[in-house]
């Protein structure tokens, strides 16, 4: 084994046992945001105030238990979803009509789906950066690169597509019972927040496939609420 092998496999095995902290609290965090994800679809989905405010609560509950592990996990996107999402739901809890308390639920939504999409493009970007440095002495370093790197972009495809599923059920929800002009506007500012983080030019392949299916799926929800002249 030759020394430049030694020190590269050196480098590989630091690396991993110094993120193996950040990647646990990344996972405990993932899962506390998922449950306050379904806690906050059961919410939108429910015709009374207090129980939809009281899945709130916990929905809330389970964010207040992510905040520092995000901090450790070291994701800056999933964490900023998160406060944003905090909020919301605290503005849910205090909204005395039930339309606000969807509106204030489904912004939160929408933000704790951003923060886990911003946990899975984390993880998707440890893996392909491990994958790079395990094969840093092989002869086929960049058709082995190339393939490891489909299957983990796929992945998170599909789980951005299940995830979006549940929105669009959750927005048709909003859609279907809320104040049409308080519809419309979140509605608009979903789509006009989307539209801006694709202008950015630093966007994952994740985050670019999140933006663009979110602002798909909610611009469709915007046309069958139309203009609310007659309404």
């Amino acid at each position: 084994m030759n020394k430049t092998y030694i020190y590269s496999y050196a480098i590989v095995a630091f690396l991993l046992f110094s993120s193996f902290k950040g990647s646990t609290e990344c996972e405990y965090a993932g899962a506390n945001i998922d449950f306050a994800r379904t806690k906050t679809e059961k919410a939108i989905a429910i015709d009374d105030i207090n129980q939809a405010r009281y899945l709130a609560y916990k929905a809330l509950n389970a964010i207040e238990k992510s905040k520092k592990q995000l901090e450790i996990c070291g994701c800056e996107f999933a964490e900023q979803n998160l406060l944003e999402g905090l909020k919301n739901l605290k503005l849910a809890t205090k909204a005395t009509t039930l339309d606000a308390t969807r509106i204030y639920l489904l912004r939160s939504l929408e933000n704790t789906m951003g923060s886990l999409n911003a946990l899975q493009d984390h993880h998707l970007h440890k893996v392909k950066f491990n994958e790079s440095m395990a094969i840093i002495d092989t002869v086929d370093t960049a058709s082995n690169g190339s393939a490891t790197a489909k299957k983990p972009v796929k992945l998170l495809y599909q789980k951005i597509d299940a995830s979006l599923e549940k929105y669009s059920v959750s927005l048709s929800k909003v859609v279907e019972t809320v104040n049409c002009k308080e519809a419309r506007a979140f509605t608009s500012r979903i789509i006009e927040h989307c539209e801006k983080e694709l202008l950015r030019d630093n966007l994952s392949e994740g985050k670019i496939y999140y933006n663009l299916r979110t602002k798909e799926i909610t611009l469709a929800a915007h046309r069958r609420i139309g203009t609310c002249a007659a309404k």
